[in-house]
């Protein structure tokens, strides 16, 4: 099984910055995508940002200039750096990993989710 923990959530003002981090655990044969998606009020949870394999990113279009995910192999770690940060972007933040297993099965892991609340 993967473990996710995520942290680095908080209150911040308009235009601040915050950086979200999600370790992944457990046993982990390859780690796929990393990506980060968040969840407002009374919305659905949305793809925020995507972390391949091979290195490439893509970003929804409302973040894209402001946010950059990054990962760390290594560490089996997923960065996501907001900065400029808008009311907008008060979220629930959670990432999700996706793993392919030793015998070539396939895995989603979400995280327990972390709070980002950006107000004056």
């Amino acid at each position: 099984q993967v473990q996710l923990v995520e942290s680095g959530g908080g209150l911040v003002q308009p235009g601040g910055s915050l950086r979200l981090s999600c370790v992944a655990s457990g046993i982990i044969f390859r780690i796929n995508a990393m990506d980060w998606y968040r969840q407002a009020p009374e919305k659905e949870r949305e793809l925020v940002a995507t972390s391949s394999s091979g290195g490439s990113t893509n970003y929804a279009d409302s973040v894209k200039g402001r946010f950059t995910i990054s990962r760390d192999n290594a560490k089996n770690t997923v960065y996501l750096q907001m900065n400029n940060l808008k009311s907008e972007d008060t979220a629930v933040y959670y990432c999700n990993v996706r793993t392919t297993t030793v015998v070539g099965s396939t895995t989603s892991t979400w995280g327990q989710g972390t709070q980002v609340t950006v107000s004056s």
